[in-house]
């Protein structure tokens, strides 16, 4: 099941700032600092009326902030603007920022509320970390969305590119006019242009003769290095292609990028978002291909300009792009498949069909794209392809808006999707994918501890069996059946059955292979359970879900080195995701590094806005050891979830056995233990394995908890095709 590290990505315009030298100062400058700027932050007119439009995402960062405005791209920099002139009437303040565009996706944080993250987040910090106080820059990207208008082209000075962190390089523009900006070059930026233009060691400028015989030489190089290619390329041919960026797969290995909306209405976006999808779905049903997840494509914009980069990231060779545009019960579909590797155009076509045909435009792009392709097609991959799964075109766009606001968990807006999922049904009550959305509904609800599991997976189980009982060959709904077999019913072997069936009948499902893998690490079966990782790693590498619970299946294992080596690569993704700050610092503390393991527990804090309570664990930790900082860090914990019990919301036993445990009051952690495993809490299952519960594996109590779970690894039936 997705669980809570599935984000939905969106063009987002970020500003982020933050106090020069903030470290050096003290605590108490710190506060006081934090204080003034926030207060001149929230009285700048552009801040307000975005606050007050909905359109406005806030995200502390310890030293400062980011704010996330949506659908207008000149926001940032008239906020940036009004903030600057404040500033003036604050000198003790030496603020810079910096603005970029580009992807963010909502995440659920280390206390479970909703946080940012994504690259648009990650290049606006690297922006503005090039400048100095007083800067505003800007990325390339934004200055050229700025240039075409009179008011702010005079204002763009172009600085050229600055290294950042690792080694990159970013595009930087110096937004300044005669009240506000920083005019002087950064000091990173000159930096950057002294090693540039730096004399190579040896090198003398002075001595014509040598620089025209070093040109000579080189220019001879290249030549030969021209005509070596030439001779190798006629008589290599298929080495080069083996060993092409993105060809780990081979040619038959497609990302299909989001979809662009061309309707009028913006409100349309849930429909091309639903083509794309089905699409994806259509071809991934085709063994002999290679299809990227959709978790790891909706971070690129439709048509983007770097496809070969794209390609490499996603280790593929084709790429397919698109937009529709829909206009009453009319639809016109544009798609284009193109050899990124060499930016061939391979197939285009533009499709004008009524809404009843729309299943039909979906199969014959598949198809073209699998003959384009030269994949193979067995019989029963031409049926999955073709499916129609419903005549009733309102019935069929009720079921794309459900799958459009379930793809939004855990932002605001996931409950619609059941709503449009039992719209659905009701209009066609044949309709099976309607069913399957409403299994999911309350499958990820009670898997995620959204909703009381023992009410949710009756009604997610009930909605299952409905959907296979209308259409079999859904590999989804085997997903679904064997997590409520696993989870509620304690059925690992037909769980396991399930999850086989689901596998044969979509083998490019990186979602069911994800879902598989971290069940097998429950039952020890660790060689299994990371091989089916790695698949679904291959099949949906971006994927924050996936890269978090690859982590946790090394930490599990007790791999301790590699779990603190894939977290990190999950925070080069991710660089703000709370929850994996946090794991991180469980997997130093269990490798005995607890200065570490602080460390991240404070950036986990700090991103989810609770810097001052980071500061203090920091305190504690220095003046007492681990065991005070993490007591410190639990009972925060414990303080909320009794706040969001107190406001009504469902809180998993699991949290509070964590807790408790954590704590070390063993009584505690084994009555809420108990709760968990009579609840039926997915959590219940990770007791066995999970490090954090070694402190109670030797009393008697924990294994006798164990046994009441009822699962017994050993038990299997061997698998069958039905």
């Amino acid at each position: 099941m997705t669980s809570e590290s599935d984000p939905k990505l969106e063009i987002a315009h970020v500003l982020t700032m933050d106090v020069v030298e903030y470290s050096t100062l003290l605590i108490t400058e710190q506060s006081k600092i934090m204080a003034d700027l926030n207060r001149m932050v929230r009285s700048t007119a552009r801040f307000c009326r975005a606050e007050a439009e909905g359109k406005l995402l806030r995200l502390p960062t310890g030293d400062g902030m980011a704010l996330v405005f949506f659908n207008d791209p000149e926001a940032p920099i008239e906020c940036a603007m009004e903030i600057s002139a404040a500033n003036k009437g604050q000198p003790d303040i030496p603020l810079r920022m910096g603005i970029h565009s580009g992807p963010v996706n909502q995440v659920i944080d280390v206390n479970d509320r909703s946080n940012i993250a994504g690259a648009g987040i990650d290049v606006a910090q690297r922006v503005m970390d090039c400048g100095d106080a007083g800067h505003i820059l800007l990325s390339k990207r934004v200055a050229e969305d700025l240039a075409p208008y009179p008011k702010w082209n005079p204002h763009l000075h172009d600085l050229g590119e600055c290294e950042v962190k690792h080694g990159r390089k970013v595009s930087l523009v110096n937004f300044y006019t005669d009240n506000v900006g920083n005019p002087a070059p950064p000091e990173k930026c000159r930096a950057t242009r002294q090693r540039s233009n730096a004399p190579t060691a040896g090198m003398n400028d002075s001595v014509p003769s040598r620089k025209r015989t070093l040109f000579a030489a080189a220019a001879f190089l290249v030549f030969a290095l021209l005509i070596g290619i030439w001779i190798f390329s006629r008589q290599r041919p298929a080495l080069r292609a083996s060993n092409a960026p993105g060809m780990g797969a081979g040619a038959k290995s497609i990302a299909v990028l989001p979809f662009e909306n061309l309707s009028h209405d913006p409100e349309n976006a849930y429909f091309a978002d639903g083509i794309q999808e089905e699409i994806l779905t259509r071809l991934s049903k085709i063994a002999d291909l290679k299809v990227i997840s959709r978790t790891s494509t909706q971070r690129y914009k439709s048509a983007p300009e770097n496809l070969l980069e794209i390609a490499k990231q996603l280790d593929v060779a084709n790429i397919l792009e698109g937009s529709v545009q829909k206009s009453a019960d009319q639809v016109r579909v544009n798609v284009q498949l193109i050899n990124a590797l060499n930016d061939s155009h391979l197939w285009a076509e533009k499709y004008d069909r009524k809404m009843t045909d729309i299943f039909g435009v979906e199969s014959e792009i598949a198809t073209k794209i699998a003959d384009t392709l030269q994949a193979k097609l067995t019989g029963a991959e031409q049926h999955a392809i073709a499916a129609r799964p419903t005549e009733n075109t309102e019935a069929h766009q009720a079921y794309l808006k459900g799958q459009y606001y379930w793809y939004k968990y855990p932002a605001p807006g996931f409950e619609k999707s059941r709503d449009y999922f039992q719209q659905a049904i009701d209009l066609d009550p044949t309709y099976a994918p309607g069913y399957l959305g409403l299994s999911y509904f309350y499958g990820l609800a009670a898997a995620v501890g959204v909703m009381p599991p023992n009410d949710s997976w009756p009604k997610a189980e009930a909605a299952t069996n409905k959907a296979i009982a209308l259409d079999d060959t859904l590999p989804d709904a085997y997903n679904a059946i064997a997590a409520a077999k696993l989870y509620f019913h304690r059925d690992w072997a037909t769980a396991e059955h399930y999850f086989r069936r689901g596998i044969e009948l979509n083998p490019n499902s990186a979602e069911i292979r994800h879902h598989y893998a971290f069940c097998l690490i429950l039952f020890g079966r660790n060689e299994e359970a990371l091989a089916e990782m790695q698949r679904a790693a291959e099949l949906d590498p971006l994927a924050l879900r996936n890269n978090l619970d690859r982590s946790k299946m090394f930490f599990f294992s007790r791999q301790y080195d590699r779990a603190i080596d894939q977290f990190r690569k999950t925070l080069e993704l991710y660089p703000d995701f709370a929850a994996a700050h946090e794991w991180l610092g469980y997997a130093y503390q269990q490798r005995g590094m607890p200065k570490e393991a602080v460390a991240e527990w404070g950036k986990a804090l700090t991103l989810s806005g609770k810097g001052d309570q980071a500061s203090i664990l920091e305190r504690t930790y220095t003046q007492g050891g681990l065991e005070p900082a993490v007591r410190f860090l639990v009972q925060l914990r414990l303080q909320e979830l009794d706040e969001r019990v107190k406001r009504g919301e469902y809180v998993s036993a699991a949290e509070y056995a964590t807790a408790y445990t954590r704590l070390g009051d063993k009584e505690q952690a084994f009555v809420w233990l108990a709760k968990a495993v009579e609840e039926r809490d997915r959590f219940a299952l990770e007791f066995r394995i999970n490090p954090l519960f070694d402190p109670l594996r030797s009393d008697p109590r924990f294994t006798d908890l164990v046994k009441r779970i009822g699962l017994d690894p050993a038990k299997a039936i061997p698998y069958e095709t039905p």
